[in-house]
Parts: structure tokens; sequence; C-alpha cells
């Protein structure tokens, strides 16, 4: 929505997201979600009450004017996914807004999120997320690069990694130890362990990579030299999933979906699962696992003390 927005709302927009990432350690990807999600809704209100307005204007929106922005968005097909995170966004912001202004903001935070059904992470058969760390190898002709894909993937798979996170790597990481210590969302650190296959995987990449690496260059490199995009990988998981007939769901994410639902599958429990993962919620790895009721009754009935 390309609508003006009054400079006191613009001004409180901007001083809200320096407040996220100053004290929050926000990424850039949530502040520019965060940033879009707001200038939207503030552009909405401006139309809504026909003009830019004030803060004076947004401490009084009622309920009538929420449901109003709600189902504006509804009918331009957004879907109830998006609009519950649209409108999570525009709560964060009010919250912050009132206390630094002094107002109540019950009309905003009383607003209720559509509803929809959480569509659960698809991870691959235990044949299959093999079958994908010996195929990736085969989407490029140039050995490094081929190396290099495997090590990448070997580490989602291996270790439960977001691809985020591999490609986060330094060279200095390297020779990777017995474990591995991984910086998360929101900052949260977590030790995952390296199995060999991984350590073996990196060290093989490094051993054809053409170019010397300072060490704290990007450890993993695209064929121009720059530190190596998602992009890349994608592409080679696209290929790679085409090659053996998987599905679209085989994405670089479904390695860490499969790393986590295999391991519970041979007996891991939830709590340790959620650790290596990151959750900050068990609920969280639950979903992640994609396991059905029958299986977490029979992880519970094997570990409680009291059972």
């Amino acid at each position: 929505m390309n609508l003006e927005i009054s400079p006191a709302c613009r001004t409180a927009l901007e001083h809200w997201l320096t407040h996220l990432k100053a004290l929050q350690d926000a990424s850039e990807n949530t502040l520019i979600a965060y940033g879009s999600d707001v200038t939207d809704f503030l552009g909405f209100m401006s139309a809504h009450f026909g003009g830019p307005q004030g803060l004076g204007a947004l401490e009084n929106i009622t309920t009538g004017d929420m449901r109003a922005w709600m189902a504006a968005a509804r009918s331009e097909g957004i879907s109830a996914r998006s609009l519950a995170r649209r409108l999570s966004s525009v709560k964060t912001f009010y919250r912050w807004l009132a206390e630094r202004q002094g107002f109540e903001p019950t009309a905003v935070l009383s607003a209720r999120a559509p509803k929809f059904q959480n569509k659960l992470p698809r991870p691959l058969p235990q044949q299959a997320a093999k079958a994908v760390l010996d195929t990736v190898a085969l989407q490029s002709t140039t050995p490094w690069v081929a190396a290099r894909d495997v090590a990448v993937v070997t580490l989602l798979y291996g270790c439960g990694l977001r691809i985020s996170e591999a490609l986060s790597l330094r060279r200095a990481d390297v020779p990777l130890s017995g474990t591995l210590r991984i910086t998360g969302k929101g900052g949260k650190e977590r030790i995952v362990p390296v199995l060999p296959a991984a350590r073996a995987a990196v060290d093989h990449y490094l051993s054809l990579y053409p170019f010397a690496l300072d060490p704290e260059s990007a450890l993993f490199r695209g064929v121009r030299g720059g530190a190596l995009g998602p992009g890349a990988i994608q592409k080679a998981m696209a290929q790679t999933r085409a090659q053996l007939g998987l599905p679209a769901s085989a994405t670089p994410h479904a390695l860490r979906h499969s790393f986590a639902t295999h391991l519970l599958e041979a007996g891991g429990d939830l709590r340790s699962i959620q650790e290596l993962l990151g959750h900050a919620s068990l609920s969280t790895t639950q979903a992640y696992t994609a396991v059905d009721a029958t299986r977490l009754m029979d992880v519970y009935n094997k570990t409680h003390p009291k059972a």
C-alpha cells in the first residue's frame, strides 16, 4: 500500500525499529518484515481517516477501525496466515507506542487474528535423505563445487542446522571438532554434535577449494568468489529432487526437519531434540518432527519416570 504517512507516525516507526535492533537484537529480515507490516497498517489508517494523521489518531483507533483494516486486507487476497503475522507486528508496535505515549492500546491488542491451519513440515524418509546426500554432488561438474554442496547438505541433515547457520560458518571454525557452537535465531547459542561424516565432507570440500581463505572469511564460497548464498544450495536441491523424483517439499530446510524426525524415530527424546534444534518452545519441536499422538505417547511412556 503506497499511501502517505504522517511524519510523526513515520518517526515513531523508525524509533521502534531502532529499539528492536538495539535492545532485542532483531535480525535484518525481521526488521524489514516488521517495517513493511506496520507501514501497510499506517498507510491504511491514513486512507481510512481521510489523510495522514498524527499519533493522536493512532491512540484513538477503535475495534471497528481494526476490523476495517483486516477486512480490507482479506479483500485484497491476503491469506489468513499473512494477516495474522501482520497483526502480530502491529500489536508489537502498539505495545511499545502505548508505553512511550501513555495511552491505552486495548482496541488494537484485543483484535483477534484469523484462524488458519498450521502446515506441518514434511521431512524426507530416511532412504530419501540418504539419496539426497549421495546425489547432490552430481549437480555440478566442478569438483570443489560438488564437494561444497555435499558439505552443506550434510551439515543440514547431520547436525540439524538452518541453512543460514551452515552458511555463517567461518574458515576459522575448521577443522570441526566433535561439537559446534551455533548462534541461531535471536542470538540464542546452542551446542550441536558433529558427525564424522559431516567433518569429512567439510574437510573434503576445503581440500578441493582452489583459493586461500582468511580465517574470518565465510567457509563456503560461491563460484564467483564471494560468500555462498542460500540460492545455490536451493538450486542444487531442486535439481537433486527432480533427479530422484522427490516432491517439491524436499528443500534444504526439509533436511533439518528430517534430522529431528529421524532422531525421534530412533528413540531420541523431544527435550534433547529441542536443544539440538535451538527451539525456544517444545511445542515447536513437536510440530517440526511431524509426529502423531501415538508416537508422542510412546516416547512419554518410555521416558517419564512415573510411567
